[in-house]
C-alpha cells in the first residue's frame, strides 16, 4: 500500500504548475494539482496572453494611419471595445481548456478549491486531507498597490482586463513591464493616457539608454509621461471622474488610475509559515537552486518565488523541477541570458547584460548603437525610430548583450538571444550575412564602436 494519496500535490494551476505535474505525471508519479479558479494563471487570464491581444488591437491605430501612404483607401475607422472584450474572452476560453485537457490526458487528478498546507506532507481542501510525497506551491503572485487614501479607487491590471467600457482618460502608474504595456494599449486604443513614475526613467533594471529612449518614442506617440512622480491620494470628484494628488502637489484628473506597481507573491493563507517554509520579507518562498524550500517536501516555483517573474521562466522550471524529483536527474536553471521583452509601443526587448552591468562585471566593454528609420516608415511618414545596441566584452570580444527598441523585437531578441546564450563573439555576429532589407540585419552589421 502506498505510504502516500500522491507522489507529487501541484497547488496552482498556472503555467509553472501545470508544466511540471504534466511532465511528473509522464514521468510515472501519481499527481494531483488543485486549482480555485480558472487553468493557466496570471498569464493566461489577466497577463502575456490577453495583454499581447490588447497590443495588437492597439497598433492598428498606427497602421489604419499608415495604410494611405501605400495607396489604400480607408473609410474612417472606429473602434468598439466589446467586440475586443468578447473575442479575448473566447480565446481565453479555449485556452482555459486546452490546460485542463493536457492535465487529464497526462493523468493528473484535478482538485477545485483552495489548497493550504497542514504540515509537510498533509494538504487540505474541502474539508479533505491528501497526503503527498512531494508538494509543490505555484500559487502565482498578485498586482500590489500602495497603501495610499483612496487606494479603493484604482485597479489594476485584473481589472483592466474586464473593463465594461473604455474610460475617456487613463492615469497609469508605474515605470515596468505592465505600466508600459497599458499605457501605449490604452493610447492606441484612443484614451488620454498619463503615464506616471516615481523614478527618473522608465525601465529600472533594463539598459538605461533604453528607458530614454521608449519614454521618447511613447511621448511622440502621445503618452504624456510624467517622472519622479509619486501618488499621494486618489479622490472620486463631483463629475464621477478621479484626481490623483502627487507628493510634488500636482494634481492631475482622469476618467480611471491603473496602479502597476509591482506584484506580491500569494502566499498569504497557504499555511507555509505552520509547515515551517522560510519567506523572504516580500512573502517569497525562500528555495535552492533546485527549488526545494526549507522544508525537504515541499517545493515552490515561478512568480512565488519572486526571482524573475516571467511565463517561460516558470514553465522551464516546471520541466527541471519533475526531472529532478521523479526521473533521478537533479536539474538546476540557468538563469543568465534569459530574454525579455516589453510589449509596448514601440516594442522593446533584450537578452544579456546591460551596459551599465556589464561594465560592473567585466570593466571594459565596446558598445556598438544602431539608430534608423525603418523602411516603412519612410513613405508613411513617421518619425518613429528603431533603436539596437550591442555590449561586448573588451577582451574575449564576447557579445554580453543586446538590447532593441523597435517593431516586431521581441521576435528579433529571440533569435538573437540563442547567439549570446551560446557565448557568440562580435567577430561571429559580423560574418554573419543580414537578410536585407529587415531591421534584423543590423545586428550583424554595425562595425562602430559608440564607446
Amino acid at each position: 500500500m502506498a505510504q502516500y494519496d500522491f507522489d507529487l500535490f501541484t497547488i496552482g494551476g498556472g503555467s509553472g504548475g501545470v508544466r511540471a505535474s504534466r511532465m511528473a505525471a509522464g514521468y510515472g508519479a501519481r499527481v494531483a494539482i488543485a486549482e480555485a479558479d480558472r487553468f493557466g494563471g496570471t498569464c493566461v487570464n489577466v497577463g502575456c496572453i490577453p495583454k499581447k491581444l490588447f497590443a495588437y488591437a492597439a497598433h492598428f491605430r498606427d497602421d489604419f494611419r499608415d495604410a494611405a501612404s501605400f495607396g489604400w483607401t480607408l473609410g474612417e475607422p472606429s473602434f468598439d471595445w466589446r467586440t475586443l472584450l468578447a473575442n479575448k474572452d473566447r480565446e481565453i476560453a479555449r485556452l482555459n481548456g486546452v490546460y485542463e485537457r493536457v492535465l487529464v490526458n497526462a493523468g493528473v487528478r484535478i482538485l477545485r478549491g483552495r489548497a493550504t498546507l497542514r504540515d509537510a506532507h498533509t494538504v487540505e481542501l474541502g474539508g479533505r486531507s491528501y497526503s503527498a510525497r512531494y508538494v509543490l506551491v505555484a500559487t502565482g503572485s498578485w498586482p500590489q498597490v500602495p497603501q495610499i487614501p483612496g487606494r479603493e479607487h484604482a485597479i489594476t491590471s485584473n481589472e483592466a482586463f474586464h473593463l465594461e467600457r473604455l474610460p475617456a482618460s487613463v492615469v497609469v502608474v508605474g515605470g515596468g513591464y505592465i505600466a508600459l504595456e497599458f499605457a501605449s494599449i490604452f493610447r492606441g486604443l484612443g484614451v488620454e493616457t498619463t503615464l506616471a513614475y516615481r523614478g527618473p526613467r522608465l525601465l529600472r533594471g533594463f539598459d538605461a539608454e533604453l528607458g530614454t529612449r521608449i519614454a521618447e518614442e511613447m511621448r511622440a506617440k502621445g503618452v504624456a509621461i510624467r517622472l519622479d512622480a509619486s501618488p499621494a491620494r486618489i479622490e472620486r470628484v463631483a463629475d464621477g471622474t478621479l484626481e490623483l494628488a502627487y507628493q510634488d502637489g500636482a494634481r492631475e484628473r482622469a476618467g480611471a488610475v491603473m496602479f502597476a506597481t509591482g506584484r506580491r507573491p500569494n502566499t498569504r493563507g497557504l499555511g507555509l509559515e505552520a509547515a515551517g517554509v522560510a519567506l523572504d520579507a516580500d512573502g517569497a518562498v525562500v528555495v535552492d537552486a533546485y527549488l526545494k524550500s526549507s522544508v525537504d517536501s515541499i517545493y515552490a516555483l515561478g512568480d512565488v518565488t519572486h526571482r524573475m517573474n516571467l511565463t517561460p521562466v516558470a514553465t522551464a522550471e516546471g520541466m527541471a523541477l519533475a526531472r529532478t524529483l521523479f526521473r533521478g536527474e537533479p536539474t538546476a536553471l540557468d538563469y543568465a541570458n534569459v530574454p525579455t521583452a516589453v510589449f509596448a509601443n514601440p516594442n522593446l526587448a533584450a537578452v544579456g547584460l546591460s551596459e551599465e552591468k556589464a561594465r560592473e562585471r567585466h570593466g571594459e566593454v565596446e558598445v556598438y548603437k544602431a539608430s534608423f528609420r525603418a523602411l516603412k516608415h519612410t513613405l508613411a511618414g513617421s518619425d518613429e525610430r528603431t533603436f539596437m545596441k550591442l555590449v561586448v566584452d573588451a577582451r574575449s570580444q564576447r557579445v554580453l548583450g543586446a538590447h532593441m527598441i523597435g517593431p516586431d523585437a521581441g521576435e528579433i531578441i529571440q533569435g538573437i538571444a540563442i547567439a549570446v546564450k551560446l557565448g557568440a563573439t562580435k567577430a561571429q555576429f559580423d560574418s554573419t550575412i543580414g537578410i536585407h532589407p529587415t531591421a534584423a540585419e543590423e545586428f550583424v552589421t554595425m562595425r562602430d564602436k559608440a564607446a
